[in-house]
C-alpha cells in the first residue's frame, strides 16, 4: 500500500469511526428516554464497551483485545462488590438505626435534616423541578464513573490505571463497611418509626421530567440493592473521588467547578431519604482517604519504577 492509499484509508476509517459515534449517542440517547437510565454492571459494560468497540474500528482485532483485557478484569472486581454486598445479610450483625438518625440529630439541634427537607419542599401529590433536579444528580452516580474511566482509557492509560486502583480500593472499603456496620439510611429508619416520616424520592423527578418507566428501572434496581448499606455513602464517596481527580489532573480553570458536585450529590441525598448527612460527611472522609492512601502507594510505587502521569492523547 503506498502512503497515499494508506493515508486515503486512514481518512476513511477516521470518518466511519465519526458516523459511527454519532449513530451511537444517538441509540444511547433513545435506550435513556425509551428504556430508563440502566444501573447494573452488566448493561453499564455492554455499554462502555461498544463505545469504546467504536474507537477501535479500523485499527485491527489487537485493539478491540485491549479493550477487552483492560475493562474485563475490572468489571469482574466490581460484579463481585456487587454481589459480596449480600454478605452483610448472611452474618447479620445488628443493624445501626437509632444511633445513626441521633448522629444527624445531634448535629442539627435535634432535627433530621431529611424530615426538615422533605416537610418542606417535597409535594406528595406533585413533584417540581427541583425534585427532577435531585434525581438527575443522584442518578449520576451510576453513569458518572464509567463515563470518567472511559474518557480517561481514551486519554492515557497510566491515569486511567490510577484512577481504576482508587475505584476499586473505595469499594472494597465501602463494602468492608456495609458487612461490618450495616446501617439504615432515612426513609427505613422512618419506615421503623425511628425518625418522624420521610419517604424515598429518588425517583419521583422523573414523573415531573414525565420518564416514568425510567423511575421504574431505578427502583427496580433499588430493590435488588443492599437495603441497609448507607454508611458510608458511596454516592458522595464517587463524587468527591471524581473531583479530585478532575482538579488534580485537568488544567483548565474550569475544573475547580467540579468541586461543586459532592455537595450537591450530598444534598439530593438527604433530601431524597437516600442517607443522613452524617453518612454524607463519611462519604467524603473515605473518599479522601482512599485518594491519599492510593497516592502515597503511587509515590513509592514511582520510587522503583517511574511512570508519566500526564494527560496525553494516545
Amino acid at each position: 500500500m503506498t502512503g497515499e492509499q494508506a493515508t486515503a484509508a486512514a481518512d476513511r476509517w477516521r470518518l466511519i469511526r465519526r458516523r459511527a459515534a454519532r449513530a451511537y449517542l444517538i441509540l444511547l440517547v433513545l435506550l435513556v428516554i425509551l428504556v430508563g437510565v440502566p444501573t447494573d454492571r452488566g448493561s453499564l459494560l455492554l455499554i462502555i464497551l461498544a463505545g469504546l468497540g467504536v474507537t477501535c474500528l479500523g485499527r485491527g482485532w489487537r485493539a478491540f483485545g485491549r479493550v477487552l483485557l483492560d475493562w474485563l478484569p475490572f468489571t469482574f472486581v466490581l460484579v463481585v462488590y456487587d454481589v459480596s454486598r449480600g454478605i452483610a445479610r448472611i452474618i447479620g450483625l445488628p443493624l445501626h438505626e437509632r444511633d445513626i438518625a441521633d448522629a444527624d440529630k445531634a448535629m442539627f439541634d435535634g432535627t433530621v435534616p431529611t424530615v426538615w427537607l422533605q416537610n418542606r419542599l417535597l409535594d406528595p401529590g406533585s413533584p417540581h423541578w427541583y425534585d427532577a433536579l435531585a434525581t438527575l444528580i443522584y442518578t449520576t452516580h451510576f453513569l458518572a464513573t464509567p463515563i470518567v474511566a472511559a474518557l480517561l482509557w481514551l486519554r492515557n492509560r497510566a491515569i486511567w490505571i490510577s484512577f481504576i486502583v482508587r475505584v476499586v480500593a473505595l469499594s472494597v472499603a465501602g463494602l468492608i463497611t456495609y458487612v461490618l456496620f450495616p446501617a439504615a439510611p432515612p426513609w427505613y429508619a422512618a419506615r421503623d418509626g425511628v425518625i418522624p416520616p420521610a419517604i424515598r424520592a429518588s425517583a419521583r423527578g422523573w414523573t415531573w421530567l414525565h420518564l416514568n418507566h425510567a423511575g421504574n428501572l431505578l427502583s427496580e434496581g433499588q430493590l435488588a440493592a443492599n437495603a441497609v448499606a448507607a454508611m458510608p455513602s458511596l454516592h458522595t464517596a464517587f463524587a468527591t473521588l471524581i473531583a479530585l481527580f478532575v482538579v488534580r489532573h485537568l488544567s483548565s480553570r474550569w475544573r475547580w467547578i467540579a468541586l461543586g458536585y459532592p455537595p450537591l450529590m450530598g444534598l439530593a441525598l438527604v433530601y431524597l431519604g437516600e442517607h443522613y448527612v452524617v453518612d454524607v460527611l463519611a462519604g467524603v472522609a473515605y473518599a479522601v482517604a482512599t485518594d491519599l492512601g492510593v497516592s502515597a502507594w503511587e509515590r513509592r510505587h514511582r520510587a522503583k519504577r517511574p511512570i508519566s502521569t500526564d494527560v496525553a492523547t494516545k
